[in-house]
């Protein structure tokens, strides 16, 4: 855990200048500084995109989330981090931001009229917001979950995943929601409002020292759990009943994707398995298969294992990152079938001795994955006055047993979970480059999945009220792109 009093630094700069909670409408502040960002570089570099689709398999719909692309972080139940939506190209790109106050949205769904559900968390605790998705005005707030001063005083609240990280949107507007006293909660999304009906109290299989982590449901509509101590629940909706799985010894920091054979798919600090449910609604493993997880928790990650959550694929495939020494390796294992749980191949990534992850794996087609280097991301300090990360964004492919890395872009994107756009042919990444002790600028970025090449970047702000800290990047329906950061959110869409 980093030194508490480097964090209030931090966050004391955030009070500062971020707007006031009850003033939505009020942009993201900038910084004086942000003037000689703009006299020393132009905002928008590089030149706008032209549509060139990825061919890829749509997955298939799970009948109990809201349509592909709209549902949960990683965009649908196979997790995959690809839209089928085209985002913006860089024609004309308009920039535009509100401020929630010290509140990072970091899971993102989006109703069925077009808005923004976001789960927000803060110092006190975390916040269900209904936002317009073009002004990033709040249209209504829910109180989901609280923080007790002992644990703002124990841990990081920027990197505390307990009760507050993941949710889902379900094909009726309803969002299934963690909470830091473990459960899970329904809220109803309305025209212009957020109604509780009702939760779900699994503490029965979430011991005191252990905390819910995400929830996902699978293809029959069982309400699937995971906690970081290393257990996997399910509920049955209509009865309520708990009953779960315990891998001892074993943490679970991401959440979990699922398939139509029933399965759902989690990784933990220790291996990758499949587990689903059985005729009295228990949770059984159909297998699983254990990973190099390396000798340490390195820089930029959470625990020591994969910091990834499972990307399923084509052709039966799933992927994830191991935690291997000196490098990571993207690995692909056979989901499905005889084989299901084999390794199938591995590629290492990124350089000796400064290689991991904390973000999944984004489909870029239909055996290949985009993956981020993370390592060297300690916390907000990592990225101020003109520091960063270590570089690297790569595309990984496997064909005939082999896997390939195909490029590696130099780009340094500390913590964004990347998405791609398999309409356009572009990988999106948050950008924060090595610079000066005055400039700490941050860029949305699109590359060329096809080659690795950047294509532009666009400025969003200099300053730690610019950082995304883990949280991901997201498409919406009409196609604009989303940031969330510390203090808010940032929109993107094409001009006319």
């Amino acid at each position: 855990m980093k030194p508490i009093r480097v964090l209030v630094v931090a966050l004391a700069a955030l009070l500062a200048l971020a707007a006031s909670p009850g003033a939505a409408s009020a942009a993201i502040p900038s910084l004086p500084t942000d003037l000689l960002s703009n006299l020393l570089s132009p905002s928008f570099s590089g030149t706008p995109a032209t549509a060139q689709p990825i061919p890829a398999a749509v997955p298939p719909q799970n009948p109990y989330l809201s349509p592909d692309g709209t549902n949960s972080m990683h965009n649908d139940a196979y997790g995959t981090n690809a839209y089928q939506v085209s985002g913006p190209l860089g024609k004309k790109l308009k920039v535009s931001s509100a401020s929630y106050g010290i509140s990072e949205c970091a899971t993102i769904a989006f109703d069925s009229r077009g808005r923004i559900v976001g789960l927000c968390g803060g110092l006190q605790g975390f916040t269900l917001r209904l936002i317009d998705p073009t002004t990033l005005q709040t249209i209504a707030t829910l109180t989901t979950s609280t923080r007790s001063l002992l644990s703002l005083l124990t841990s990081n609240p920027f990197s505390d995943l307990c009760g507050g990280t993941y949710f889902y949107l379900d094909s009726h507007d309803v969002a299934y929601v963690v909470t830091t006293d473990k459960k899970i909660i329904k809220v109803q999304v309305g025209a212009n409002s957020l109604t509780k009906l009702g939760s779900y109290d699994v503490s029965s299989a979430v011991p005191d020292k252990d905390c819910l982590i995400a929830t996902m449901p699978d293809w029959s509509g069982n309400i699937f759990f995971a906690t970081q101590q290393g257990r996997v629940g399910v509920v049955a909706p209509a009865t309520g009943s708990v009953k779960s799985v315990q891998f001892a010894g074993e943490g679970i920091f991401n959440s979990m994707s699922g398939d139509e054979t029933g399965a759902v798919y989690v990784v933990t600090d220790h291996k990758l398995y499949s587990v689903a449910a059985d005729a009295n609604g228990a949770p059984y493993v159909r297998w699983g298969t254990a990973y190099d997880r390396g000798s340490e928790q390195k820089p930029g990650q959470l625990s020591q294992g994969s910091g990834t959550t499972p990307t399923l694929l084509d052709n039966g495939l799933i992927a994830i990152t191991d935690n291997a020494d000196p490098q990571m390796h993207v690995q692909f294992y056979q989901r499905t079938g005889p084989n299901a749980g084999q390794l199938v191949c591995q590629a290492a990534v990124f350089a000796p001795g400064a290689s991991d992850t904390e973000n999944s794996l984004a489909k870029a087609g239909p055996d290949s994955v985009i993956v981020e280097n993370n390592y060297g991301y300690k916390g907000v300090q990592s990225t101020l006055l003109g520091k960063t990360s270590s570089p690297g964004v790569a595309k990984v492919s496997t064909a005939g047993g082999h896997c390939t890395v195909d490029w590696t872009n130099p780009i340094v994107a500390p913590t964004s979970v990347p998405k791609t756009s398999l309409a356009n042919g572009l990988v999106y990444v948050y950008a924060k480059p090595k610079s000066n002790l005055l400039d700490d600028s941050w860029y949305f970025t699109a590359i060329d999945i096809r080659t690795g090449k950047t294509k532009w970047m666009q400025r969003t702000g200099n300053g730690i009220q610019w950082n995304n800290h883990y949280a991901s990047i997201y498409l919406g329906p009409d196609g604009a792109a989303y940031i969330a950061t510390l203090a808010g959110l940032i929109r993107f869409k094409d001009g006319a």
